[in-house]
């Protein structure tokens, strides 16, 4: 099977974030800022598989815009290494109100496969560049508020959470450009190694995502992120044709301490 958890966790949590809200944030203070290091413990069924972080790195000028700069990294371990070594790196900017995405980078080390994927945004022309290895495919075109499918994530965070709410937000890999949808499912608490989290559970429409989640009939995801002001992911679980893979949160560092909460 290659062990493809490891995969399956960044195409996971990169699924989760095909979406966001159509409403307007009214105000620009954030439940998370630089600085902010979330780190998962990855299972495929019972093996651990090793391990995924996401970080808010410092505010960087790119193409001359100020921007939010976030990283997800993914790594097998030891023992994983010996059958199938990963070792992947997404970098996201978005502009400094949270509006649409700048610039997306993905360093893709699986295996034998090795990607460098850059996505450019031209907003003037409402294009978007995919690029791997500075091969260069035909430029799509944008919807306005795009994001990429890290960078949503964070935006998603600036807002309240209900049950039942549906979720909408255009979103890109470089090579299209669609409607992502998440339902906020119900309330609930649940107990990891790191604690006991009161949490809403989302899930996403798969129907967009390809690779293993096209091939399964009963594929599903689902995010639990906590129901105080930060929106911060706990745990995350899939159901796909090869089984199923759940990253737990083991570590949270560097978090917002305050949050204006008007996001409503």
């Amino acid at each position: 099977m290659k062990f493809l958890f490891i995969n399956l966790f960044t195409t996971v949590i990169i699924a989760l974030f095909w979406f966001c809200d159509n409403i307007k944030a009214e105000d620009k203070g954030y439940p998370f800022n630089p600085g902010e290091r979330l780190t998962f413990a990855l299972k495929w069924m019972f093996i651990p598989a090793g391990e995924a972080v996401l970080e808010v790195l410092p505010v960087e000028t790119v193409d001359g815009n100020k921007s939010y700069h976030f990283v997800l990294t993914a790594k097998s371990n030891e023992f994983i290494d010996h059958f199938y070594k990963v070792r992947d790196r997404i970098d996201a900017y978005t502009d400094i109100k949270m509006t649409r995405s700048i610039l997306y980078k993905k360093n893709q080390l699986e295996g034998k496969t090795h990607r460098e994927i850059v996505v450019q945004y031209n907003w003037a022309k409402y294009k978007a560049q995919y690029s791997n290895f500075n091969e260069e495919r035909e430029p799509i075109d944008l919807l306005p508020g795009t994001f990429d499918s890290l960078s949503v994530f964070y935006y998603m965070r600036l807002f309240d959470l209900k049950e039942d709410l549906i979720i909408e937000r255009p979103v890109t890999d470089g090579k299209k450009c669609v409607i992502g949808k998440v339902t906020v499912v119900k309330r609930e608490t649940i107990k990891l190694a790191s604690g006991t989290y009161d949490t809403f559970l989302v899930e996403p429409d798969v129907k967009h995502i390809g690779g293993v989640f096209g091939k399964s009939k009963n594929a599903k995801i689902q995010l639990w992120v906590t129901a105080d002001h930060r929106r911060m992911p706990v745990k995350i679980k899939s159901k796909v044709i090869v089984g199923s893979f759940t990253g737990e949160l083991v570590s949270a560092t560097g978090l917002s301490r305050t949050f204006h909460e008007k996001f409503r």
